[in-house]
């Protein structure tokens, strides 16, 4: 038995045995399929950087291909992370027991020597950030595929938020961290900063802010409180991006200065959201099914928590053609401005500007 406090781990019947301690609500006992080394080091060729697929605060993720021919996604714990086996913990409880067609499915795992890796399926077509940042790439998804990636997102999230065994709270939500298999379907992935909350608890607080600078909603940047409304923030700048094709950590609008989530708002209240669609769209997206999405995506953006949607209410109203409420002004939003927002919008200065999933300690 090895043991690495906070979790203790064995190997059962060629399984991965994991007792967490100190979970929020008990202690949980789970098992995984164990790989070999040797097995993640032939699928990988000994990881090659050719293989090489990405990096996170976990670590490095490879891909592989088993002896069967299984095509595989190898997240390996990186020797200097100061947060991998806290990640590594958190991916384990928040995800090995989940099952949605939209979530990414955890394959197993290996621990040998000083190796932790986790095993997942692999996404051919990668993250939907590789779409969004190169213009020529971007133009390979039409607006069919992109609704079906905004409502395949939204049943991921409302899955987490609602019908898994726990209530998980993802907490880094963004365009990276949705793949896309083989039919352009995506998968939400990366939990290694996710909470889970059991009972009927939907809100906490932290003193260390996890998450990427441009989709953290203001009350979780500003005083650490986060909550399922907190992802739906997140998802409102998602849709945006993916509507627009543009990152919102990365605009800034030359005559107002705001970002694209500022920027949307302004075109809504100016009847001219279709400006805001990828050009590369043309006149064969579905206006409706557009101009809709802008305007739940705005709704969930809202500054306070208590106004945005639950993800149940999200896809009724993206599925449906009924009257949509108005949206009230945006987190961060830079324009003209109510006392509360110039405050607010400060909190840009906390960031880095990089595509890398960030924590910052608020001092108290």
């Amino acid at each position: 038995m090895i043991r690495s406090a906070p979790l203790v781990k064995g190997i059962i019947n060629n399984r991965f045995h994991v007792i967490i301690l100190g979970t929020q609500s008990s202690d949980e006992d789970l098992e995984l399929p164990l790989y070999g080394l040797s097995t993640i080091l032939k699928a990988t060729k000994s990881f090659s950087i050719n293989n090489k697929l990405g990096e996170g605060g976990f670590g490095p993720v490879y891909k592989g291909v088993l002896e069967n021919g299984k095509e595989i996604a190898v997240k390996r714990l990186a020797k200097t992370s100061t947060q991998g086996l806290h990640q590594f913990k958190n991916e384990v409880i928040s995800i090995s027991r989940l099952q949605h067609r939209n979530l990414v499915k955890l394959l197993g795992c290996c621990v040998e020597g000083a190796e932790v890796m986790l095993i997942y399926e692999y996404m051919p077509n990668k993250g939907l950030d590789s779409f969004v940042s190169d213009e020529t790439p971007m133009e390979l998804i039409d607006w069919p595929t992109r609704y079906n990636i905004i409502i395949g997102i939204a049943r991921g999230l409302l899955y987490l938020h609602q019908n898994s065994r726990l209530r998980i709270i993802h907490r880094d939500l963004k365009i990276s961290n949705i793949l896309l298999d083989k039919d352009m379907d995506p998968k939400i992935s990366d939990f290694g900063t996710a909470r889970a909350f059991g009972g009927t608890q939907t809100e906490a607080k932290t003193n260390k802010v996890v998450g990427t600078y441009g989709y953290l909603a203001p009350e979780y940047a500003g005083n650490g409180i986060f909550s399922i409304k907190s992802d739906v923030y997140s998802f409102g700048v998602v849709v945006l991006e993916i509507v627009s094709g543009l990152k919102n950590r990365e605009f800034v609008h030359k005559e107002h200065c705001n970002n694209l989530t500022g920027h949307a708002w302004v075109l809504h209240n100016e009847d001219r959201s279709l400006e805001l669609v990828a050009k590369c769209l043309g006149e064969s997206s579905n206006v409706s099914q557009v101009l809709r999405s802008i305007h739940v995506a705005l709704l969930c953006a809202q500054r306070h928590p208590e106004d945005r949607p639950t993800m149940t209410s999200v896809i009724l109203m993206l599925e449906s053609e009924g009257q949509l409420p108005s949206p009230k002004e945006p987190g961060f939003y830079v324009g003209k401005a109510t006392q509360d927002t110039t405050k607010s919008s400060s909190l840009d200065k906390l960031w880095s500007n990089n595509d890398l999933s960030i924590i910052v300690l608020n001092g108290r």
